[in-house]
């Protein structure tokens, strides 16, 4: 889930730049690095667009019910034709995969994704997918927070949301 995170948080208004930080193919390699991805990687123009409309799917599972969230996993998996089997790798211990090494880097991202989705459905957490609260970002996360009371993607937009309140009141009585 972080890595869908991390990925989703790479668009236009997500990003700390507030830049599409996957705007070419280069942009997409140094992305992969900080994350462990085995099998292909074309490192081509029609990758990058594929990795990028997987970002706007992934990141509308974020703001989905349940139900809803449902549809769109299994959606995923079916076009993928996933069969999950277990696998060790790269130093890896087992572990599920759900398509093959030589399928298109996009379609394994999806899949894993939806894999991961799994579990939070299945455990009715999606209420901890959550988009920042921040009224100019919209970063999501994973709320892991003990009580689920997370609301910003960041300390950076928690602090600037805290500071505008604390001026506005400052404003009022001053």
């Amino acid at each position: 889930m972080d890595f869908v995170v991390a990925l989703a948080n790479t668009a236009p208004g997500a990003s700390r730049s507030g830049d599409d930080e996957l705007a070419t193919v280069a942009d997409l390699g140094e992305f992969l690095r900080g994350y462990t991805y085995s099998g292909r990687i074309d490192h081509d123009e029609a990758e990058l667009a594929a990795v990028r409309e997987t970002r706007t799917r992934l990141r509308a599972v974020w703001t989905l019910d349940r139900d809803a969230a449902v549809d769109a996993v299994n959606e995923m998996l079916r076009e993928a034709r996933a069969l999950p089997y277990l696998t060790r790798h790269d130093g890896s211990d087992w572990h599920i995969h759900a398509t093959e090494p030589d399928a298109p880097l996009a379609e394994r991202i999806r899949v894993e994704a939806a894999l991961a989705l799994i579990d939070v459905i299945r455990m009715n957490e999606t209420g901890r997918l959550r988009v920042c609260a921040a009224d100019d970002c919209i970063g999501i996360f994973l709320d892991l927070s003990r009580n689920g009371s997370k609301r910003f993607c960041s300390v950076r937009c928690g602090n600037r949301v805290n500071m505008i309140a604390f001026r506005a009141r400052r404003a009022e009585t001053g």
